[in-house]
């Protein structure tokens, strides 16, 4: 590590401690924030400034900001490095990354990846076991996943393949407020299969319903 004239021995430990922090761990497989560069890292000769106080310090040289900061007690990060001269700006770069940080995760858990998830029938399924399949798949709705429903035939069940289509038309109508048909009832071999996606507003859907229920 090259040692500037401008920070002391506590400067540097202390940004060698952070790369550490940040490195170790499961920052090594798991997304996170892109590190800034940060006080002897930055390899500009002059930057545009920004103060600890957020005000515009003008373009100085990459020595007189380091002064600054170092005499704030605070480190010097490059925030804009593809600014023409680069933009830093001094603050306390510990918590300014543990907040980048921490907003990362939260946004991630927001997100939702849509899964499609499979429910198989028989020709032949029972009252009951029919009730259940479809309270799985409106299980799968409400976490807004796509179902792909599939009756599956076998032997001499094949001679009679309309059952599986009144099947997959039962449980349309069924489910007709919360879905949206993505591909409709086709046949393939031996089974026959459609996919159906949840409306957008579906979380309304289902507290008018539950309501309406009350």
């Amino acid at each position: 590590m090259d040692f500037h004239p401008f920070f002391s021995l506590k400067k540097i430990i202390k940004e060698v401690l952070i790369s550490i922090r940040i490195r170790r761990g499961k920052a090594r497989i798991n997304p996170t924030v892109p590190k800034e560069k940060i006080n002897n890292q930055i390899r500009a000769r002059t930057i545009r400034l920004i103060s600890e106080q957020g005000t515009q310090v003008g373009v100085i040289s990459l020595a007189e900001a380091l002064t600054a900061a170092e005499k704030a007690g605070l480190d010097l990060v490059e925030i804009s490095p593809n600014a023409n001269p680069p933009v830093c700006k001094i603050m306390d770069f510990g918590p300014y990354h543990y907040q980048k940080e921490r907003k990362l995760r939260e946004s991630r858990k927001k997100q939702h990846v849509v899964q499609t998830k499979e429910v198989k029938f028989g020709p032949n399924t029972e009252e009951h076991d029919y009730n259940f399949k479809k309270n799985n798949a409106l299980r799968f709705l409400k976490q807004h996943n796509k179902v792909k429903f599939t009756v599956r035939f076998r032997g001499r069940q094949l001679a009679h393949k309309d059952i599986g289509f009144k099947l997959l038309d039962r449980i349309t109508e069924d489910l007709k407020e919360l879905i949206e048909i993505e591909s409709s009832a086709k046949s393939e071999g031996r089974t026959i299969s459609m996919i159906v996606s949840p409306k957008k507003d579906i979380d309304k859907i289902l507290e008018n319903l539950n309501k309406e229920e009350e």
